[in-house]
C-alpha cells in the first residue's frame, strides 16, 4: 500500500540511540528518580549516623494508597525496618531465585511473574538490583533499584521501612524469613507506580520492559505463529524475559479444577523437548508467582507420562509443590491467553543470522487539532499524524544470508504520576513502503 500524501517537512527522522549508550539515562548512568541521589543521601546518613526516611515515599498510608486495604486494616499497619523484625536480616540469602518469594495482598502477579523471569538473567538482574547492598556494611536504611521507564533508566531510592501487621509483611513475602530483597524491590517499584495500590492489576509486559529497557513482542495464543515453540526455545537460550497470562474468569483469580488460575500472570521458565518413544514432545515450564497451585494435567509433577521418557529427560521432572510445573505446548496454547517476550536484543527472532540489531527511537505525540489525525478511516486528516522515515541501509556481508527484519514497538507514556490514574488511549501505527520516486525527497 503506498503512503498517503504528505506535506513537505511533516515527516520526522528517527533518532539513533547508539550515541546515547553510556550517557545519562543509560543503564550505566541512570537518571535520579525524583532527583534523589543514592550516594549523596548515603554519605549524609553515614556522617550524621542516622537512618534514612524517604520523604517522597513516606512510611504512612499515602504510600499504600487508597482502596487496597480496609480502613480498619490500614489502622493496624506498622512500618518496620527488617533489622527490627529480625536482627539477622539479610538482603539476599545465598542467591536470588524465583522460589524466594510469594505474592502478598496486592494483585501484582504481573509484576512478580516478571521478577521470576528476571532471576534467570544475571546481567539484567544486576542492572535492576545493584550489587553491594546489605544490612551490615555501611547500613543506613537506604536501598536503591533501577528501572527503565519509557526510554531511560532511573535509579530509585527507598528507605527500608516495610508495611506490616502483627510484625508480618503485608505484601510480597520471602519464603526465607530473614531475606528482604523481594519486599524492597516491590517497594521501589511501588514508588515508581505512585503507591502499592497503583500496582493492583496490570500486564506482565509492563514490568518486563521496565526490567530490560528492550523490545517487546506480544503473541495472542489463539492465533499463534506456527513456529512459536521454536521462537520460545531460541528466546530461552538468549537473554530474554518471558511471561504469559490466562484468560479472565467469572471472578478474580478463579482457580480451575486443572490447577490453573484465571486472570493470572505466570513466568515462562524453560522450553524443552523430550522424546516419548520415537515421538518428540514440545514442553513449556511455567511458574505461578503465588509459589503454589500448579497445573495437574499431562506432564505435571505427578503425571505418569514422565515414566515414558529417557532417564536424561526425566531429570527435568518436577516433584515439589513450589508453583512451577511443565505442560505440553498444545496444552499451553489451549490454556493461556497471551504471552510476552522482552529482551535487550531480538536475536532470537532469526534462527541463523550473524548480523546485529541496531536500535533507534523517537519521542512524539498526538496533539488534538494538530497531529492527531485518526486512523485511515479519516482520509482527510490521516496524513497529519506524526510520521517517521526509516531507511534500511545495505546489509553487512555477514548478514546477506539472513533477513532484513525490522521490529517496531510503540509505547505510551503516562500522563499522571499515579499509574492507576493514567489515561490509556487506543494507539497504533501503520508501516508503508516508500516508492522509489519519493525516496529522493530530503527532510
Amino acid at each position: 500500500m503506498p503512503p498517503p500524501a504528505v506535506p513537505h517537512g511533516m515527516c520526522l527522522k528517527v533518532m539513533d540511540d547508539r550515541n546515547m549508550k553510556g550517557g545519562m539515562g543509560s543503564a550505566t548512568h541512570p537518571l535520579k528518580f525524583m532527583d534523589q541521589d543514592y550516594n549523596s543521601l548515603q554519605d549524609v546518613c553515614l556522617k550524621k549516623r542516622m537512618r534514612f526516611v524517604d520523604e517522597f515515599f513516606p512510611p504512612d498510608p499515602r504510600s499504600i494508597g487508597e482502596g487496597l486495604l480496609e480502613p480498619e486494616v490500614m489502622a493496624r499497619v506498622e512500618w518496620i525496618r527488617p533489622m527490627k523484625l529480625y536482627p539477622k536480616a539479610a538482603f539476599i540469602v545465598d542467591t536470588v531465585s524465583r522460589f524466594d518469594f510469594a505474592q502478598g495482598k496486592i494483585g501484582n502477579c504481573w509484576f512478580l511473574a516478571s521478577v521470576g523471569a528476571l532471576t534467570f538473567q544475571n546481567k539484567l538482574l544486576q542492572k535492576v538490583v545493584p550489587d553491594g547492598q546489605s544490612f551490615r556494611h555501611n547500613y543506613t536504611g537506604l536501598f536503591h533499584f533501577r528501572f527503565w521507564r519509557f526510554g531511560k533508566w532511573y535509579d530509585v531510592v527507598i528507605d527500608d521501612k516495610l508495611p506490616t501487621i502483627n510484625r508480618k509483611l503485608i505484601f510480597v513475602k520471602s519464603k526465607t524469613y530473614n531475606e528482604f530483597w523481594p519486599a524492597l524491590l516491590e517497594k521501589a517499584y511501588a514508588k515508581v507506580c505512585g503507591s502499592y495500590a497503583d500496582m493492583h492489576y496490570g500486564q506482565v509486559s509492563e514490568a518486563l520492559m521496565d526490567f530490560t529497557g528492550g523490545v517487546h513482542v506480544h503473541y495472542e495464543l489463539k492465533t499463534p505463529p506456527t513456529d512459536l515453540w521454536k521462537i520460545m526455545y531460541r528466546a530461552f537460550q538468549s537473554e530474554v524475559l518471558m511471561g504469559c497470562a490466562t484468560p479472565p474468569g467469572n471472578q478474580n483469580e478463579q482457580r480451575l479444577p486443572n490447577g490453573i488460575v484465571l486472570g493470572h500472570a505466570y513466568t515462562v521458565t524453560n522450553v524443552y523437548q523430550v522424546m516419548m518413544g520415537k515421538y518428540p514432545v514440545q514442553l513449556v515450564r511455567l511458574f505461578n508467582p503465588w509459589g503454589r497451585f500448579e497445573w495437574n494435567g499431562d506432564w505435571s509433577d505427578k503425571s505418569p507420562l514422565w515414566n515414558t521418557v529417557s532417564d536424561e529427560d526425566r531429570k527435568q521432572h518436577l516433584q515439589a509443590e513450589n508453583g512451577e510445573f511443565w505442560m505440553s505446548m498444545n496444552d499451553f496454547l489451549r490454556t493461556f491467553d497471551n504471552m510476552d517476550i522482552c529482551c535487550s536484543c531480538p536475536d532470537f527472532l532469526e534462527e541463523k543470522s550473524a548480523c546485529h540489531w541496531i536500535s533507534k527511537f523517537h519521542h512524539g505525540s498526538w496533539v488534538p487539532g494538530s497531529t492527531a489525525g485518526g486512523c485511515m478511516n479519516h482520509s482527510d486528516t490521516f496524513f497529519t499524524n506524526p510520521q517517521f522515515w526509516l531507511k534500511i541501509n545495505e546489509m553487512d556481508k555477514a548478514c546477506e544470508q539472513g533477513q532484513s527484519n525490522v521490529l517496531v514497538s510503540l509505547i505510551q507514556k503516562p500522563d499522571k504520576r499515579n499509574r492507576r490514574n493514567a489515561s490509556h488511549h487506543d494507539i497504533g501505527f501503520y508501516v508503508f513502503a516508500v516508492p522509489p520516486e519519493a525516496s529522493k525527497i530530503s527532510f
